[in-house]
């Protein structure tokens, strides 16, 4: 008997099952953790996987075979010069599920489905916002350095004046009467 050869349809015709693939593949190569149904996850992990396996070995064929399945040559590139250099040492295993629990509306199972060595930022804070935090702290003690005329804080109150007047309800309309 042939028990266990096939594959989760997904209740998707052929066509939405392969774009669902493409683009969740796609996600997962891109931001390197996806949330998502743990039957959805199942199938994606077997495709990610055999890309990921494919990218192990940098050659024309093998670019040629990933492009074909990912649309994105941005992602590919990816594929190739980052996700498969991390993987190199690995003989599979390149992804894990963490489950999450039930979703409210259906009761379907959600999981997380990432990549083996993806970093969780603890802090919250990645490069681009540390700089941009970084900026923000040298721009306010440059103006600590500086005298203001008031005119700030005549704006603050301003805004929040007009905020308040944005809150107030408007009368109700009354239908007239009939006679």
């Amino acid at each position: 008997m042939n028990h266990r050869s096939g594959f989760n349809p997904l209740e998707r015709m052929a066509a939405s099952r392969k774009a669902l693939h493409r683009s969740m593949v796609g996600s997962l190569f891109r931001y390197e953790r996806i949330r998502t149904t743990k039957a959805k996850a199942l199938e994606i992990r077997r495709s990610a996987e055999k890309l990921i396996t494919r990218a192990k070995i940098d050659s024309v064929h093998n670019r040629r075979i990933v492009s074909a399945r990912l649309y994105d040559e941005g992602i590919v590139a990816k594929l190739f010069t980052d996700i498969a250099l991390r993987m190199k040492e690995r003989p599979g295993g390149y992804t894990r599920i963490i489950k999450l629990g039930e979703r409210l509306g259906d009761a379907a199972d959600v999981v997380i489905l990432e990549l083996v060595d993806y970093k969780l930022d603890i802090e919250g804070t990645t490069d681009k916002k540390a700089k941009k935090a970084d900026a923000k702290k040298a721009d306010a003690s440059d103006a600590k350095g500086k005298k203001t005329d008031g005119k700030k804080d005549s704006a603050k109150g301003a805004a929040k004046t007009t905020a308040a007047k944005g809150k107030a309800k408007a009368p109700r309309k009354t239908a007239p009467a009939a006679k």
